[in-house]
């Protein structure tokens, strides 16, 4: 039996990075049990999610990196997709090479993963060219989103913007929810349905249910974030009941 040590950069007030992602490994470590999943977090102020305040967040990922170091994890990931893609095009690699670079200055060897890059691997790797999304942001935020998914090539067919500024709201939104909320969007033509673009917003007990309904393939930025880490942990991308990207 392995234990793998997972740090986790998170907001101060999000909830559910450290509540989906530990119960999509426990339910892995009940069918893979030579596989234990060890969680240490590390958290960067942020409150609401405003452009000021994503930026603020961002300032603060390489003093967390070096923290999560001393506790000489097996991987490092980043989990505010939002604050990342609203730098612009591109930024989830800026945003790990600096990760990388104060987990190198500490002596840890960690791969990391960004939940926005992850995102952009998990579509990837369902063979997804056009999705659908539902984030829980204000327009101008989910309009950066689908920006920064268009400019790296993925075609987006429909958002949804439920439009909530206060992060610990979001984290308490009722993921039952989404199993209506998806209904809103036009799926013509998409490939695969985002069921959550927010490691903050909770979707784990909707997605195989929307999937079952929706007959494409369904995922989150969890989700995406779960299969970037056991990918790189070199492990099988195999959780029960959390959608097609993690079918094994």
């Amino acid at each position: 039996m392995t234990d793998h040590h997972i740090g986790m950069i998170v907001p101060s007030s999000n909830l559910t990075m450290e509540t989906e992602l530990p119960r999509m490994l426990r339910a892995r470590e009940d069918v893979l049990p030579d596989d234990r999943f060890v969680f240490h977090a590390a958290r960067a102020r942020m409150q609401h999610v405003t452009p000021e305040q994503l930026r603020a967040m961002n300032a603060q990922a390489r003093r967390a990196a070096a923290e999560l170091a001393d506790a000489r994890p097996d991987v490092v990931a980043t989990a505010c997709l939002v604050a990342i893609m609203a730098q612009g095009p591109g930024y989830h690699c800026t945003a790990e090479d600096d990760i990388t670079a104060a987990l190198r200055a500490e002596g840890s060897q960690a791969p990391v993963v960004s939940s926005a890059g992850a995102l952009l691997s998990g579509i990837a790797a369902l063979g997804a060219r056009r999705v659908a999304i539902i984030t829980p942001y204000m327009q101008p935020l989910t309009d950066a989103v689908v920006d920064y998914l268009t400019d790296a090539g993925v075609g987006v067919v429909d958002s949804l913007s439920l439009q909530v500024p206060d992060n610990l709201a979001v984290a308490r939104l009722d993921p039952a929810d989404l199993r209506e909320h998806w209904r809103k969007l036009d799926l013509t033509g998409a490939d695969a349905l985002v069921l959550s673009a927010c490691v903050q917003m909770p979707s784990l007990p909707a997605i195989e249910a929307v999937q079952e309904a929706a007959g494409i393939p369904v995922l989150s930025a969890s989700t995406a974030t779960t299969h970037r880490v056991l990918t790189e942990l070199g492990l099988e991308p195999r959780v029960p009941g959390a959608g097609a990207l993690l079918a094994g």
